[in-house]
């Protein structure tokens, strides 16, 4: 997982290989974003067949606390090469703001 800031939003990068986007579940209560799924064996092959298995199957849920104050009902997800990418916007008030100075 990968988070970081623009001026404008919280960007959430999530690696979710082989795992199909209408098996993960995305909720944002607050500033916790929860993300579920599930990553299914796509062939069934006895257990005995197996010369190496690395690859992990089953549920997963991963929570994080976002920074600052978000805009839960415009968050944007996209799903591309088994990366989820989450675009929380922030709200007016945790944007920065530029200052200009005055001369006298």
């Amino acid at each position: 997982l990968d988070m970081y800031e623009t001026d404008d939003d919280i960007v959430v990068k999530v690696a979710v290989p082989g795992v199909k986007p209408e098996d993960i579940e995305i909720t944002l209560t607050g500033e916790t974003l929860t993300i579920k799924g599930e990553a299914r064996r796509e062939e069934d092959v006895e257990e005995w067949s197996y010369i190496r298995r690395e690859r992990s199957y089953g549920r997963f849920t991963r929570s994080i606390t976002l920074p600052g104050n978000v805009v839960a009902d415009k968050t944007r997800a996209e799903f591309e090469r088994g990366v989820l990418t989450l675009t929380v916007p922030k709200t007016e008030e945790a944007k920065p703001r530029s200052i200009k100075v005055k001369v006298k």
